[in-house]
């Protein structure tokens, strides 16, 4: 009987700690949802609450971090038709305070050398990979092209892949990214901070996983 007295008053979790518990787990859960209809938001996307990480910011940035293995932090798959867009994208995640480096295509490929290496090149020496996913990306056979290659890179790897969804009906949706989370942009500045936010959560994760194998 003194222990069932002592169980019932034993203090329940607090609604912050309860609220962080569970947005943890469903961050780590694959997404249910397809993408909407052009012009309405999916009701779940890659950029939910993220968990506190154990590495900083700081941490990421330091010299002999695990970010240093490879040559580029994100590459941007886009069709030439987004470049506009893709271009605001880089100029953002450049001018954070992780400087992140970004391999743009038209910009970053060696003159003269040959597409399909340049595209292998590309993904193998990233660490993240955003595919911005337009009806333009649909139709561009070079994009499925990048986006399979990553695919088959890191299957497992959560966080590596960030679908970027605009203007793209559920029914086109790939396929091959429906077990993944994604970003619906509707609003411009809020989508770039949730792959920023996305790039560096990933980046923590490597640097944390690369400190405790050093161990």
């Amino acid at each position: 009987a003194g222990w069932f007295r002592r169980l019932l008053r034993k203090p329940k979790p607090s609604s912050v700690e309860s609220s962080l518990n569970s947005s943890c787990s469903a961050s780590s859960s694959p997404s249910s949802s397809s993408v909407e209809s052009s012009g309405s938001s999916p009701s779940t996307t890659l950029a939910g609450s993220v968990c506190p990480s154990l590495i900083s910011v700081s941490d990421i940035n330091a010299s002999g971090s695990a970010r240093w293995t490879k040559s580029y932090d994100v590459c941007i798959c886009h069709s030439e038709v987004d470049l506009e867009l893709v271009e605001e994208l880089v100029s953002y995640l450049e001018g954070q305070p992780e400087s992140f480096r970004c391999f743009l295509q038209l910009r970053d490929a060696t003159p003269g050398s040959a597409v399909v290496t340049e595209l292998c090149d590309a993904v193998q020496n990233s660490h993240c990979w955003v595919m911005l996913i337009t009806p333009s990306f649909l139709q561009d056979p070079w994009c499925k092209y990048q986006m399979h290659q990553a695919l088959a890179e890191a299957p497992m790897a959560n966080g590596r892949t960030i679908p970027v969804v605009k203007d793209v009906d559920r029914k086109d949706y790939p396929r091959e990214l429906r077990s993944l989370y994604y970003i619906y942009m509707a609003v411009k500045e809020k989508s770039f901070k949730q792959i920023r936010d996305t790039v560096v959560r990933y980046l923590q994760e490597l640097c944390q996983s690369s400190t405790s194998g050093t161990d």
